[in-house]
């Protein structure tokens, strides 16, 4: 169990690495859209190859993102069921469901997907638009992001398995994601406090010795 732990410890540690790049990706396709926008209305000027970045992003950060939103447990859940279960009912549904749903969905589409990455790869297929981009980019994001899935449900097979064995304390990961930054504001917030409350304390002194 400690190594399947550790395995489990790995692919989290990727995925909230793909979860913070992703974020990155969301504010590409932002400033895209607003400099199409931009450039449409102010100067009639456009590119289908630059429209279709946009929603390759978009893509991207969904098919990329899908084992980061499990891994935080944000997927959709029935909760006025869930809520009613103990936690442990509610890791068994959620181990069931990860053999029987997850791990097979996310096989059969690895299987779809590969053929279709792989036609557009070796005939070098692109866009019917003008000026479109190349496809294989973007239909690699399916078996990828589907692959990504599957490590991700193996972990968290892997955490409900040791919970529910009494390994592990939680059958969820909980990251701490503050940044260096944040944590070193925080310490110098904290301590500031201090010498705040240390100089207030010695003028308390200093007006009793009075």
């Amino acid at each position: 169990m400690t190594a399947l732990l550790k395995l489990s410890g790995l692919i989290d540690r990727i995925n909230l690495l793909l979860g913070r790049i992703i974020m990155w990706l969301v504010l590409a396709a932002v400033v895209i859209s607003a400099g199409n926008a931009i450039l449409r209305k102010a100067f009639n000027i456009g590119s289908n190859a630059w429209l279709e970045i946009q929603w390759y992003l978009f893509a991207g950060v969904f098919m990329l993102g899908v084992g980061y939103v499990m891994l935080k447990n944000g997927h959709v859940r029935i909760d006025f069921i869930s809520s009613k279960l103990s936690k442990r009912t509610n890791t068994l549904i959620d181990a069931i469901g990860i053999v029987v749903f997850t791990i097979p969905l996310a096989i059969i589409m690895i299987g779809l997907g590969w053929p279709l990455f792989e036609r557009a790869w070796t005939s070098g297929e692109m866009s019917q638009n003008a000026g479109g981009l190349i496809r294989w980019p973007v239909l690699m994001l399916i078996p990828l992001g589907f692959g990504i899935l599957l490590i991700q449900a193996v972990s968290e097979l892997i955490k409900r398995v040791a919970y529910l064995r009494g390994a592990l304390p939680e059958p969820f990961t909980n990251f701490d994601e503050k940044s260096e930054e944040e944590k070193i504001a925080e310490a110098l917030a904290e301590e500031a406090v201090k010498r705040e409350q240390a100089l207030q304390a010695a003028a308390a002194a200093a007006g009793k010795a009075r």
